[in-house]
C-alpha cells in the first residue's frame, strides 16, 4: 500500500510506461504496459527480483490489487516476452521520463534549492555466458557490463565518454527545473579527461574532479610531502596536508585549472608507514584547499547508494541475452529505488531517514497479515503485536495510503 501511494503522488510507473512502444495486437492483449510495470517495479520493491517469483506471486491478492490487475497478475513467460521485446528508442523514453519524474519530485520539496551536487560512478555488473555488448575489464578482472549510476543531492564508451552523455542530459533539464541554483558535480578519477572538462566549461557548473597522479604533480606536491614524512617521523602518527597549485596537461589546450593535492601519510599497527598522495582538479573559489578535498571526499556517500540498489534491490540481476532486456531491469530497479527515496522523504524520525532500503521493506512494506477478500472489498487485517506498528501507522498516515478511518 505505501508502494502504490508514493508510486500515485510521484507517478513513476505511469512516466515509464507512457515511454514504451506497445507493439502487441490489441485483440489479444490482457495486461497493458502500465500493469506490467507495476508488477515488475512492486515485485522488485518487495524483494521478488526474477521474473520467475511471478508463478509464486500469480495468487497475491493484495499485489494484484495494487497492480490494477483485473485479470490476474502476469505470469512469467508474459513478463519474459514484456523485458526481451523492449525498443532502444522505449529505452531511451523511460530513462528520460525517469529523470524528469525525479527531478520533478525534488522540485517540489527543494523549491528553494541553493546548491545541488551531482554525483556519478560505475560499478561493475559480472555477466556470464554470451551476453550481448559483455566486455573484458582488467581493474576487476571479469566479464562484465558498468553501468553508470547518478545521484544529485540538495542544500537549503570510456566512462568518461558516458559521464559527458549523462551530463548533457542532466544539467539543462535540473537548470530550467532549479533556476539560479548553483550545480556542483563530483567524479573520480575515472571520469577525469580533456572532454569532460571542456562540457563542464561550457555547462557552466562548478566541479571536483579526482585526478590521477603524474610526475609534474609528484614535482609540485613533493615538498609538502616531504613535510608531512617529517612530521609523522616526529609525532608516529598518520598525518595530512593540503597544497594546492596552478596545473595544465598538454590535452587541456594550455588551460590551466586549480588542482588541490593532499600530502598523507599513513602509518598503521606493525606496517611501515605509507606516502599516499591524492588530486582534485577544481574551480571552486570559495573553500580553501582542505575543505575543497573534505568535500570531494562526502561523494563516498554513493558507494552507500550503489549498495543499497545491489544488495537490497538486486540491480545487477542481469541475467538475460539480450543487452535491451538487462538494460531494462536496470531501470525498472532505479524505479523501484525511487519509490523508497520518496518513502524516505516521507519519513521525519532521524534513525529513519537513515534506514537503508532493506530495513525500510522489512519493518514498513513486506509485514504478515491476513487478507480477506470478497465480491465487494479486500480486508487487511494487520498483526496488532507488529513491532514497528506505530511506526507504520505513522508512515502511512503522512503518505496517505489509508484513510484515517481505516488506522483506527
Amino acid at each position: 500500500m505505501l508502494l502504490k501511494a508514493l508510486d500515485s503522488s510521484v507517478g513513476v510507473t505511469a512516466a515509464l510506461a507512457a515511454g514504451m512502444h506497445d507493439a502487441r495486437c490489441s485483440g489479444k492483449v490482457r495486461h497493458a504496459l502500465l500493469e506490467l510495470v507495476r508488477q515488475r517495479v512492486y515485485g522488485i520493491a518487495c524483494g521478488y527480483v526474477d521474473g520467475n517469483d511471478a508463478g509464486r506471486m500469480a495468487s497475491d491478492p493484495l499485489h494484484g490489487l495494487l497492480c490494477e490487475a483485473a485479470d490476474g497478475l502476469a505470469s512469467q513467460p508474459t513478463l519474459s516476452r514484456f523485458e526481451n521485446h523492449v525498443l532502444r528508442t522505449s529505452l531511451w523514453r523511460m530513462g528520460k521520463a525517469l529523470m524528469e519524474t525525479v527531478i520533478a519530485a525534488q522540485r517540489r520539496r527543494h523549491r528553494g534549492a541553493k546548491r545541488i551536487t551531482i554525483d556519478l560512478d560505475g560499478t561493475v555488473d559480472p555477466t556470464h555466458g554470451h551476453q550481448q555488448q559483455s566486455l573484458f575489464h582488467g581493474k576487476y578482472g571479469t566479464w562484465c557490463d558498468l553501468p553508470l549510476m547518478g545521484f544529485i543531492s540538495f542544500d537549503d564508451a570510456p566512462k568518461q565518454h558516458l559521464a559527458v552523455a549523462l551530463l548533457r542530459r542532466l544539467v539543462p533539464a535540473l537548470r530550467a527545473a532549479f533556476r539560479g541554483a548553483r550545480i556542483v558535480v563530483r567524479l573520480d578519477a575515472g571520469f577525469a579527461g580533456p572532454a569532460l572538462f571542456d562540457l563542464l566549461n561550457d555547462l557552466e557548473v562548478e566541479y571536483v574532479v579526482a585526478m590521477a597522479g603524474n610526475a609534474v604533480l609528484e614535482r609540485e606536491s613533493a615538498d609538502l610531502m616531504q613535510k608531512a614524512r617529517r612530521i609523522s617521523l616526529q609525532t608516529g602518527e598518520s598525518v595530512r596536508l593540503f597544497g594546492e597549485a596552478r596545473y595544465a596537461a598538454r590535452s587541456w589546450h594550455e588551460v590551466e585549472r586549480r588542482v588541490i593535492y593532499k600530502a598523507e601519510v599513513v602509518r598503521e599497527a606493525a606496517k611501515p608507514p605509507q606516502d599516499n598522495p591524492r588530486y582534485v582538479v577544481t574551480n571552486l573559489r570559495r573553500l580553501g584547499a582542505g575543505k575543497t578535498y573534505d568535500f570531494y571526499c562526502q561523494r563516498g556517500d554513493t558507494e552507500n547508494r550503489i549498495k543499497e540498489l545491489k544488495d537490497d534491490l538486486s540491480i545487477d540481476r542481469t541475467s538475460c541475452t539480450s543487452f535491451a532486456a538487462n538494460q531494462l531491469r536496470l531501470l525498472l530497479t532505479a524505479a523501484a529505488y525511487v519509490l523508497y527515496q520518496e518513502l524516505r522523504c516521507r519519513i521525519t524520525a532521524k534513525d529513519e531517514v537513515r534506514a537503508q532500503v532493506g530495513t525500510l521493506r522489512l519493518q514498513l512494506i513486506k509485514i504478515g497479515g491476513r487478507v480477506v477478500q470478497t465480491v465487494r472489498r479486500v480486508v487487511l487485517h494487520l498483526a496488532a503485536s507488529h513491532p514497528w506498528r506505530d511506526r507504520w501507522r505513522a508512515v502511512v498516515q503522512r503518505c496517505g495510503a489509508l484513510p484515517l478511518a481505516a488506522l483506527a
